[in-house]
């Protein structure tokens, strides 16, 4: 089965039928749309029936339309330029509540992540952090802010962490470049993907370094270029990507490594009690009269 939709329309192009070709030249052209119709609405769009439409995606190879129009959304994430992104979330979510509507939708983004998180995966992963010489943790873009987070509370935790957001695959690779086998990567990457980030992944694990990728598909680029996957769903289609499920991983993962370095953590944390205290790093809320 082909991930990419659109090629898999374009090499069975020549066994369609007429009904058929029709609906594979409206996805072609118009998968932005597509992408969010039910089947009956989709057939009513190019003039078939919604059997017309569910036998189509069958015999492409598909369980069914709900499996193909997931293939739909997924390219739709990944093609689809900041623009096009804009106007499809507009679509969506018309005269609807704003709020309401993304809070739901990052609501069902956490049920996801939490069904489908491998546990044995999450652990390897912290375990590999724990034994690790140096932790390098790679975010750019809009993930960037999520390696910021981390990194900030690695550094509570550990000696030797390095926080690298350059966007820049020349910049990054000048970073990572005394990464060894005795270390640790943490990399995040979601739509639309940073190339930065998978090169330097590829890189880290050429080295013999334990890398762990947050994403939100094993077989996105930085999936394939990972020890480790822990999967986080991020699938917003607008010119916003939803964090809420990743840093909800990265919560985890801190919490995990928390209570492995619990006597490390106190000891340092005393310290910085103390001169938090001495500088008045921290305003003291005032008490209501």
């Amino acid at each position: 089965m082909s991930h990419d939709i659109l090629s898999l329309l374009q090499s069975r192009a020549p066994d369609f039928s007429k009904g058929q070709r029709r609906l594979a030249q409206y996805i072609t052209e118009s998968y932005d749309k597509a992408a969010f119709l039910t089947a009956n609405a989709l057939g009513k769009a190019v003039g078939v029936s919604e059997s017309t439409v569910v036998r189509f995606a069958m015999e492409l190879g598909y369980d069914g339309y709900p499996e193909m129009q997931k293939a739909m959304q997924e390219m739709v994430v990944n093609r689809l330029t900041s623009v096009q992104r804009i106007e499809v979330a507009h679509d969506r979510i018309g005269d609807q509540d704003v709020v309401s509507t993304v809070l739901q939708a990052d609501i069902e983004r956490l049920r996801r992540t939490g069904e489908t998180l491998d546990r044995e995966e999450f652990q390897g992963a912290v375990n590999a952090i724990l034994k690790a010489r140096r932790i390098y943790i790679l975010g750019v873009r809009s993930a960037a802010p999520l390696a910021g987070f981390l990194g900030y509370y690695l550094n509570c935790m550990f000696q030797n962490v390095r926080i690298i957001t350059a966007s820049g695959t020349g910049e990054m690779f000048e970073q990572i470049v005394g990464v060894g086998p005795e270390d640790a990567v943490i990399a995040f990457s979601f739509p639309r993907y940073s190339a930065a980030t998978a090169k330097g992944a590829r890189y880290c694990r050429s080295t013999g370094a334990a890398v762990i990728g947050v994403t939100d598909s094993k077989l996105s680029p930085l999936g394939q270029n990972c020890d480790r996957v822990l999967l986080a769903k991020s699938d917003m289609v607008s010119l916003v990507d939803s964090l809420v499920a990743p840093l909800s991983v990265t919560n985890a993962l801190i919490v995990a490594l928390a209570a492995q370095r619990e006597k490390e953590l106190s000891k340092t944390f005393s310290s910085l009690e103390r001169i938090w205290a001495e500088y008045h790093v921290y305003e003291k809320q005032v008490e209501a009269p």
